[in-house]
């Protein structure tokens, strides 16, 4: 559907019209699913098949696990000089951890294992060579995970491997090669090392301390923290100095600029309003537009009333007023202006100087780094040579060898009975929960796409307006019979709706008879006619004397609708001068004739590709005020709002406006934007009338039931 056509200015409802809260309930969401059970529900089960059946092929996979137990840490006393094994912390256990991982332990295990077991790891990869293809030389170790059991002193070692007894072979040999390495690093220490390296400790230490006191005299001398830091500190005032220094070099080249601009514009007496800056400072704006206001008022008062006006003097004073007013802001943005000027180059003068003081200590401090720089360097490698001494002495004091080690097997390692993956069980939870997702995205998702009216939410909670009837598909009847079931006195389930609408629209109309009612839709083809028809039979038939107009000038179709001839009508009433003098029943321009008891039409006398100038015209308004003396209610069928803007014009003279919407024909947007625009009329919108909905509908669209209750009561009776 194309875009809505621009509606003729209209003064704007207020801004909350535009904020509406999507509140949907448990039977709106039910609505959108089942509306779109067969676009959502192929698509998901499509994704989750497809899913399942991805995963399912994925190749089976079996997990095997051995355990160790790391011993309880024990107190060691230090005067037997033993050297605790036992893990302390959990910095030792993450480094167990990826120490059974590193590729130092695979190599081990792939070095010890034997011809026969090669021929286990190899197994899976012999069976997928092609027949006559050469065996493969490499050798698969599966994946390793290590992981620490929580809140236990166990380590837990699985391998994942294709074949099962491959899987728990490599798990076993995991722990014994890491165990192995681990005895592999127990021994003794050489107390001639030791003593050696700690002479060595001692005279490194007097050296690096000799280096330090140095680098500190050196430091406390030239009054420095440290060279680094005290050159970022100088680096970063200088980087931001020198940045607030251009900014305001900048600042002031643009306010000298503006201040000249001004300058100029006062001496060749140009308007100041010209120059943005005087445009946008402070209440100018406002007082322009104040003051632009004020003169198109005026414009308008001066082509109704003369200079003397109290209206004209009134705003002659308020023009005068505004301009004192927008003179004294200008005045004030060129002082303010000044002020600033003067401001940026005191400013600009101060960051000169602490740019100047900045630079000179950076170049002081330039040429204090070569001499602090090789003090520095001396204490840092009398400090890494002190440091590198301890690290040898710590790693060689053992006084006593442990044949214990602090890790040791608990559980071995078994074949597993079936593939981990893929996991069947997961496999379907995971599809049921994508369909699912799927399901209910697309179902959703498309609910905000698809824009289109269809239930009483978007009317009433979207749209914000009264739902006065569900209105069934009629087209089982006659075209000849649609608009003239009420008026027929038929008791079928066409009639029952419109009687419905009847009672919706006394109950929410504020105004007594006489009045007037137009009946309006967004596009052509939703029903306005058959509602307009119908809802005039239903007032005729509770006694109203009711009059339906034709005001679709442009196509009219009424006449048709009740076989009557279109010579006379409005057009041909405005024609022949719009007389509206004595009894207008009976005037032939209009010829207004009786459709049935207590109804009468009123044709639109032709057709018009302009009909404007008759709708705007005052005769036409007064024409409605007339016939209000001769029928209790006048029904106005309209042209659509979304083909031509007739029906504005027409709601300006009529008190009350029935809205008519097809189902899942016009769009929510388009129907709230003609809503806005006849209330900013200030009219009084009675609701909607949704049209069109088959009896399946009706019933999960809505929570209006009487069309199956009246269609199962009636044709018990029949």
């Amino acid at each position: 559907m194309a875009e809505a056509p621009k509606l003729p200015n209209v003064n704007k409802s207020p801004a909350k019209d535009d904020d509406v809260i999507e509140r949907r309930s448990l039977r709106d969401y039910y609505i959108i699913l089942r509306e779109r059970l067969w676009i959502a529900l192929p698509l998901a089960l499509t994704v989750a098949i497809g899913i399942a059946y991805y995963q399912s092929r994925e190749t089976p996979l079996y997990r095997s696990s051995a355990t160790m137990q790391i011993e309880k840490p024990e107190k060691v006393v230090t005067t037997q000089e033993v050297v605790e094994t036992g893990v302390n912390s959990d910095a030792e256990l993450n480094t167990y951890l990826q120490i059974i991982s590193s590729g130092k332990i695979r190599t081990r295990v792939l070095e010890s294992l034997t011809p026969q077991e090669r021929q286990i790891l190899q197994r899976p990869a012999l069976k997928d060579l092609p027949a006559g293809s050469a065996p493969p030389t490499g050798v698969d170790l599966g994946s390793l995970s290590v992981n620490s059991i929580r809140s236990t002193f166990l380590i837990s070692v699985s391998v994942i491997h294709r074949d099962p007894e491959a899987a728990a072979l490599l798990a076993n040999r995991y722990v014994q090669q890491f165990i192995q390495s681990l005895l592999d690093k127990v021994g003794g220490s050489n107390e001639y090392a030791v003593e050696y390296l700690q002479k060595r400790a001692t005279q490194l230490l007097e050296q690096a301390k000799a280096a330090e006191q140095r680098l500190q005299d050196y430091m406390r001398a030239q009054n420095l923290v440290s060279l680094d830091n005290s050159t970022n500190i100088v680096q970063t005032r200088l980087t931001t100095v020198n940045a607030a220094l251009q900014t305001a070099r900048l600042e002031r080249l643009g306010i000298e600029e503006q201040f000249s601009l001004v300058e100029r514009y006062s001496k060749d007496s140009r308007n100041l309003l010209e120059i943005t800056a005087i445009a946008s400072y402070g209440s100018v704006p406002n007082l322009r537009t104040q003051l632009e206001a004020l003169q198109r008022d005026q414009a308008l008062l001066a082509e109704r009333y003369l200079e003397r006006h109290p209206k004209m003097i009134n705003v002659a004073n308020a023009i005068a007023v505004a301009k004192d007013q927008l003179d004294a802001a200008l005045a004030l943005a060129i002082a303010d202006l000044k002020t600033n000027l003067e401001k940026i180059r005191a400013n600009e003068k101060i960051l000169e100087g602490e740019y100047s003081k900045q630079e000179k200590e950076q170049l002081r401090l330039r040429d204090l780094s070569i001499e602090y720089k090789s003090l520095e360097n001396q204490a840092v490698v009398a400090r890494n040579n002190y440091s590198q001494i301890l690290d040898r002495l710590s790693q060689t004091t053992t006084s006593k060898y442990l044949e214990k080690i602090p890790v040791r097997p608990l559980d071995a390692a078994g074949p597993s009975g079936s593939p981990f993956t893929p996991d069947f069980s997961r496999i379907t939870r995971t599809a049921v929960g994508v369909g699912s997702l799927v399901f209910l995205g697309v179902a959703i998702g498309l609910s905000f796409i698809d824009d289109r009216i269809k239930s009483a939410w978007d009317i009433e909670s979207f749209i914000g307006v009264n739902l006065l009837g569900i209105i069934p598909d009629l087209s089982e009847i006659k075209d000849e019979d649609k608009y003239k079931l009420v008026m027929n006195g038929q008791n079928n389930t066409g009639v029952e709706p419109f009687l419905s609408v009847y009672s919706s629209v006394k109950i929410h109309s504020k105004l007594d008879f006489p009045k007037s009612i137009l009946i309006t839709s967004t596009i052509p083809g939703e029903g306005k006619t058959l509602i307009s028809c119908n809802l005039a039979g239903s007032f005729a038939r509770h006694g109203k004397s009711v009059l339906l107009m034709d005001c679709d000038l442009r196509r009219p179709m009424l006449h048709r609708h009740f076989s009557k001839t279109n010579e006379s009508g409005l057009i041909n009433w405005y024609e022949k001068g719009a007389n509206l003098e004595g009894d207008l029943a009976h005037n032939p321009d209009l010829g207004i004739v009786s459709i049935g008891e207590n109804i009468s039409l009123l044709s639109s006398g032709g057709r018009s590709k302009s009909p404007t100038q008759l709708l705007e015209s005052h005769l036409f308004g007064q024409l409605l005020e007339r016939l209000k003396k001769d029928f209790d209610l006048i029904v106005i069928d309209s042209p659509p709002l979304g083909a031509v803007t007739d029906s504005l014009l027409i709601a300006e003279r009529a008190d009350e406006v029935i809205y008519v919407c097809r189902f899942n024909r016009a769009f929510r947007k388009h129907i709230r934007l003609y809503i806005k625009a006849l209330r900013s009329g200030k009219n009084d919108i009675l609701g909607i009338v949704l049209n069109g909905l088959s009896p399946r509908r009706i019933e999960y669209y809505s929570n209006y039931r009487y069309y199956r209750s009246y269609k199962k009561y009636y044709g018990a009776q029949e």
